[in-house]
């Protein structure tokens, strides 16, 4: 797994579609309480243990505080608290996923860390197995779903980082919260 996270350091993406096609189906899943997500393996960076946060005053309470990921100073984002629910406890499997999210306005990159219980594996899903996201019943933004991925008779949630993770509304948040 963290051969194909490696390699996808450094590689930028132009369009939600682009990346999808690029991606071949490549996800990384992991888990969020009882549920099991799925993130496009080409925004992900790298995957880290949990610890040596540093608390950053006048966050929105999903922001956890920033860390030190070889010098450059990256903020880590609860995401159970993103979506509306109860903070993330950290236990032993507990880890930091850095994604890489594009900023729609500017097209800039940015690296966020994001807080989930555990990462399960990088697996392939056929086009194919991937069904529209729901307009309702699924307790996310509608726009923070790119898809319902079948995996084993089950679903997963497919995360649209670009829009669960976005800069400019993060930012906002952090404004309203001054």
């Amino acid at each position: 797994m963290n051969a194909l996270v490696e390699s996808n350091k450094g590689r930028s993406k132009n369009s939600a579609l682009v990346q999808a096609e690029a991606e071949a189906g490549q996800y990384l899943t992991f888990m969020l309480g009882n549920e099991m997500f799925a993130i496009g393996i080409l925004s992900i960076k790298e995957i880290i243990e949990y610890g040596q946060l540093t608390e950053v005053p006048m966050m929105p309470a999903f922001v956890r505080g920033v860390i030190n990921l070889r010098g450059s100073v990256v903020p880590v984002i609860d995401l159970q608290l993103r979506f509306g629910r109860k903070y993330t406890e950290v236990g032993k499997r507990t880890c930091i996923v850095i994604v890489e999210v594009t900023d729609a306005a500017s097209g800039e990159h940015h690296e966020l860390g994001v807080v989930v219980d555990s990462v399960s594996e990088v697996i392939a899903i056929p086009a194919s197995d991937i069904e529209k996201a729901p307009a309702f019943g699924a307790n996310l933004r509608q726009d923070f779903i790119c898809g319902m991925g079948k995996i084993n008779e089950r679903f997963v949630v497919m995360l649209n980082v670009d829009n669960a993770l976005s800069v400019n509304e993060i930012s906002e948040l952090v404004n309203l919260s001054e």
